[in-house]
């Protein structure tokens, strides 16, 4: 926050993201409880703006990511601050003179700002931080826009409320921010172009089918994609409808809806922040699972939370008598549980598109993801609308939104089992051990390893999987795929199963011939050469299947060490059995990975590798 590669980045994403906010909260309070327009019922106004806001996301995202990608990103974000400026002097105008549909005009311009914005600002953070780095830095922009929600959401919210002079307030209170906003931008570093090179197609229905196309070339990025489309769906929803559901449901006045928008987004910025916390400086896909379950706890417990309030006759409630009244507490920690859990599900899922996207292309893959989110919004506008309009609750729509969300999770993480293997990992190296690791920065962030380690344990691949940036593909004992629970993991892990030639002549040839296939598409391959599970905790004699692997196909080794875990539940301690006594050791257990150099391969041999893999042992 003190280094301009960083800070005015910061503060230009978090003024506009204020003031979309302000301006929008503000006129959806302005059409839910000020004004009566026939055209556009109050229960349904939250849905209607919001609807407005994003369309420009998918007319126009398939140019802004061509822009970005093309253009230097700084001159880019001055320019888009400038229209920013333009469209709140059109929006001040249409305050002052209650113009509603130059008010909508000014909401769909202003997600035309947004779609401009999107791209530049998620191909912007890779230009400028470090790979260990990108969960940190999407932490912060995202706690630090859910922040801006917050306090646009909370002022918006306080001054359209002002009898008489609301509007007024609201008017240059954007203006305002947007101001400041295009002076912040002043302040950010030069970010070259990405491809100058690359020819503009304005034809955004060709375009956006291209860069849809370009996404899918990269499953793990689009599916990662899918998952932040479905992420804003379920957000999409729950924001909606907060001001009904204030008004409706909890029988609040205009500041419980401001609260409720608050609660969702102090829970947003707390688990923003978590993520880094929780990832050890690396992107952790594995919270993504635990964010996905979380969500659907707790919109699940908001349902229930809902069905026990006592009703209220009253005058609307006030932000004093909301929150000393029985049961609001409950429903103000599940919104608040429910939007750290989505914190936890997509920072990991953005830091990935950004770390394996290509670099030329990566503006055009937020685009993709920016229309993904768009079509998927405007999917939740339209399904909470006809669910309403069918006779469903506020209350029954989170709980269906809470159930589909475990359908949704279940599928994405059956289809992309790297997401579910991280979070064995990650549940692993939290609870039966505190896990250490030391050289991460010698795992190549990107082309093709063969990673070589000592074997202790049953769980050896899962902590290898814990720490590194990328999936690793094992080659394994056939035999450990006999086994119960661990045989189905890595399985589901696509591990390549291998049996003395002597003992299976054709899985011995296939294991190589799958080993090579990972190398030659730019993967990471770890084995373990002792070709089994020590039995005394020493380090056994490294075997040679090593050097067929490089014979066919020569990359750098990178040796690794497992330190500590002899003696553990899942170690051959006990006469050569494990998981016999499974607190032997108690929780937490340390354990500790340790990473060398990377050893070209013409430098390889064996009894090399086990001395280096002994060195690392003795560290």
């Amino acid at each position: 926050m003190a280094q301009r590669r960083f800070a005015p980045f910061f503060w230009t994403q978090f003024l506009g993201a204020a003031n979309d906010n302000l301006f929008k909260f503000a006129f959806t309070v302005l059409v839910t409880y000020q004004l009566s327009i026939s055209w556009m019922p109050p229960a349904q106004a939250g849905l209607v703006i919001g609807a407005v806001f994003i369309l420009p996301f998918v007319l126009f995202s398939a140019t802004s990511g061509q822009l970005a990608d093309k253009f230097d990103k700084r001159a880019l974000m001055r320019g888009i601050k400038s229209l920013e400026v333009a469209i709140m002097a059109l929006a001040a105008w249409g305050l002052y003179t209650g113009t509603v549909p130059a008010l909508l005009a000014c909401i769909f311009l202003l997600g035309l700002h947004s779609t401009l914005f999107g791209p530049v600002k998620y191909a912007y953070l890779p230009q400028h931080l470090a790979p260990n780095e990108l969960t940190g830095g999407n932490g912060m922009v995202e706690m630090g826009t859910f922040v801006s929600i917050l306090i646009g959401n909370i002022v918006g919210g306080i001054l359209i409320a002002m009898p008489g002079v609301g509007p007024h307030y609201v008017a240059w209170a954007c203006l305002g921010l947007a101001l400041a906003g295009r002076l912040t931008a002043q302040a950010l570093p030069p970010t070259p172009a990405s491809d100058p090179n690359l020819r503009i197609n304005w034809n955004p229905v060709s375009e956006t089918w291209f860069n849809l196309q370009l996404a899918r070339q990269q499953l793990a990025v689009f599916r990662s994609l899918l998952g932040i489309s479905w992420m804003w769906f379920v957000g999409a929803v729950f924001l909606g409808n907060f001001p009904a559901f204030a008004k409706n449901v909890l029988q609040g006045d205009p500041n419980v809806a401001s609260l409720l928008l608050a609660v969702f987004s102090v829970g947003i910025a707390i688990g923003s922040l978590a993520c880094e916390m929780l990832s050890r400086r690396m992107v952790e896909i594995g919270l993504v699972p635990l964010g996905a379950l979380g969500m659907t706890v707790f919109a699940v417990d908001l349902y229930f939370a809902c069905t026990t309030l006592s009703p209220h006759s009253g005058p609307a409630h006030t932000l004093a008598s909301f929150v000393a009244a029985p049961g609001h507490l409950r429903v103000m920690l599940d919104l608040a549980l429910l939007a750290l859990c989505a914190g936890l599900y997509s920072v990991p899922m953005y830091a990935l598109i950004q770390l394996r996207a290509q670099a030329t292309h990566r503006a055009r893959i937020i685009a993709a993801n920016n229309i993904l989110n768009a079509l998927f919004m405007i999917a939740a506008s339209v399904s909470a609308g006809l669910l309403l309009g069918a006779g469903f609750t506020v209350p029954e729509l989170f709980l269906s939104i809470g159930l589909l969300n475990a359908v949704v999770g279940s599928y994405i993480f059956l289809v992309v089992p790297e997401y579910l293997l991280r979070f064995i990992a990650f549940v692993l190296s939290h609870t039966f051990y505190r896990l250490k690791l030391q050289g991460a920065e010698h795992i190549p962030t990107e082309g093709a390893a063969l990673l070589v380690c000592n074997h202790v344990s049953f769980i050896d691949a899962v902590l290898l999987m814990a720490v590194s940036p990328r999936p690793l593909r094992f080659v394994m004992d056939h035999r450990i795929f006999k086994i119960p629970v661990l045989g189905w993991m890595f399985k589901l892990a696509k591990a390549i199963p291998i049996a003395p030639q002597k003992e299976d002549p054709a899985t011995y040839a296939r294991a190589f011939e799958q080993a090579g296939a990972v190398l030659r598409d730019g993967e990471l391959l770890a084995i373990f050469p002792e070709g089994g599970i020590t039995r005394d905790g020493t380090l056994q004699t490294f075997k040679g299947g090593v050097m067929k692997i490089l014979e066919a196909d020569p990359v750098p080794v990178i040796p690794m060490a497992l330190k500590n875990l002899w003696g553990s539940f899942f170690s051959r301690v006990e006469q050569g059995k494990a998981m016999v006594r499974p607190f032997r050791r108690g929780l937490f257990s340390r354990v500790e990975v340790v990473v060398g150099e990377p050893v070209p391969a013409a430098q390889v041999s064996p009894q090399g590798l086990q001395q280096r893999v002994a060195e690392l042992l003795a560290q």
